[in-house]
């Protein structure tokens, strides 16, 4: 190996040289442990670490191969070799079609002339031992799913194998299978919604920095031709060491070095940190700056608490593609207000909030109440909160079906923090009650 890169880990080489073969090549470890000169268990691990990149994929029947790292938000569309993972399936023929896309599935519950009809290019045809149905969908241009651990015949898998579309084998049932797809596609709307440091930070140009050996006057001067008020030190590696801002350097002469005003070993993130938790972190740390790094802390950008609140605030206008559990759970409940224009909720409780002793989940409770909260703070304020604290108090069960209000009193508020009292009645019953302070993510 050569001598520029004795200052990173062997797991780093690794991955590099990973990186830089060319797309499509076939990866061992065993050679790629010769290669490298390491021991195989490393080479493992390092290969483990690019699947986890999405810079290989293993293929049954093929191994593992370098692939193209697919861009963040390109398409929620699954793909041949993505079923076969969900419904822990194996590939009887045509495993070079796996990479291709399906836009629809078709369950293959009628006769074969009425199935023709809903099978079309880039489907995928859910089927039991029905070999004629197999025929017809890869004449079709469509993949097969074959359920009940079935195979099929030699000449479909020649058939498939020809034309490159694969025919899959899975041991679960039709309705399982179907089940199993349906939520890998809800997941996957929901990852696609979730905001990542990478959709605002890859695109930016690159980072200016300063040295630890850099002046007071280097500090203005870049200050000045960047507008910006925060640096960040690293070495002749690129890697990082610390965070200088504006507050920092008052009362330095222009001599100075950063040394003497540099804050080690600040907070950073990385690409895959979402945007609510780095918001989270600025709004609990107080930081308006945060460096982007990667696993060797090798500076790759920065984000400001400006920009992540922009971005936070331009997703919440995005069309709302896929619900998450907590979306789920507050579905049930509508906004009302007061005569006096105070906010208050008003909803049902349904069998899926409820414990096998037919009473309401205590968790269901916080979140509810958790959520009324942040959403009596935002129409007070118009700022965006996280939760810093809760104290919760159980006085009555709740059972399905019962109807419920909330009703969010303010107790206190500043410029970072407000405090809320939330009370849940039934017939105007007490039911539960948390205090809880919320921390703005904008103050700054």
């Amino acid at each position: 190996m050569d001598g520029l890169d004795e200052t990173v880990t062997k797991h780093e080489q690794l991955l590099r040289h990973i990186e830089q073969l060319k797309i499509g090549s076939k990866i061992s470890v065993r050679r790629l442990a010769k290669e490298m000169s390491v021991s195989e268990g490393t080479a493992y691990r390092a290969v483990k670490e690019a699947e986890n990149l999405g810079i290989v994929i293993t293929k049954e029947r093929i191994g593992t191969v370098r692939v193209e790292k697919r861009p963040r938000g390109l398409s929620e569309q699954l793909t041949f070799a993505d079923v076969v993972n969900i419904v822990e399936g194996h590939v009887l023929g045509g495993s070079e079609g796996l990479e291709k896309p399906l836009h629809k599935y078709v369950i293959g519950a009628m006769r074969e002339e009425a199935m023709a009809r809903y099978i079309d290019a880039g489907s995928l045809l859910i089927v039991g031992n029905r070999e004629d149905a197999h025929s017809l969908a890869l004449e079709q241009g469509a993949g097969v799913l074959i359920t009940g651990g079935f195979g099929t015949s030699r000449e479909v898998k020649q058939l498939a194998d020809k034309i490159s579309l694969p025919i899959i084998s899975s041991r679960h049932d039709t309705f399982t299978v179907a089940s199993m797809i349906n939520r890998a596609i809800f997941d996957r709307l929901i990852k696609k919604k979730i905001m990542l440091i990478e959709d605002i930070a890859a695109g930016k140009p690159k980072t200016l920095t300063l040295k630890i050996n850099s002046t007071l006057t280097e500090f203005e001067e870049l200050s000045v031709t960047t507008g910006h008020h925060h640096f960040a030190i690293v070495d002749e590696w690129n890697r990082l060491i610390g965070i200088v801002s504006r507050k920092d350097v008052e009362g330095l002469q222009p001599e100075h070095t950063m040394d003497k005003c540099l804050i080690r070993n600040p907070i950073t993130v990385t690409y895959q940190t979402s945007l609510a938790s780095a918001a989270q972190m600025m709004a609990w740390e107080g930081v308006d700056y945060l460096p982007v790094v990667d696993r060797n802390r090798k500076l790759l950008g920065s984000v400001t608490r400006r920009e992540v609140l922009e971005a936070l605030r331009n997703a919440q206008k995005q069309p709302q593609l896929g619900e998450t559990f907590e979306q789920l759970i507050w579905n049930g409940f509508a906004e009302e207000r007061n005569e006096d224009g105070s906010l208050f909720f008003r909803g049902f409780i349904i069998p899926q909030m409820a414990t096998n002793l037919g009473t309401i989940s205590e968790g269901v409770l916080v979140n509810v109440m958790t959520q009324a909260g942040y959403r009596a703070a935002r129409d007070m304020t118009g700022k965006d909160y996280v939760l810093d604290n809760l104290t919760t108090y159980f006085i009555r069960p709740v059972q399905i079906e019962d109807a419920v209000v909330l009703r969010p009193l303010l107790l206190e508020m500043s410029r970072r923090t407000c405090k809320l009292e939330i009370a849940i009645s039934r017939e105007n019953h007490l039911v539960c009650k948390a205090v809880m302070t919320l921390q703005s993510i904008e103050h700054g």
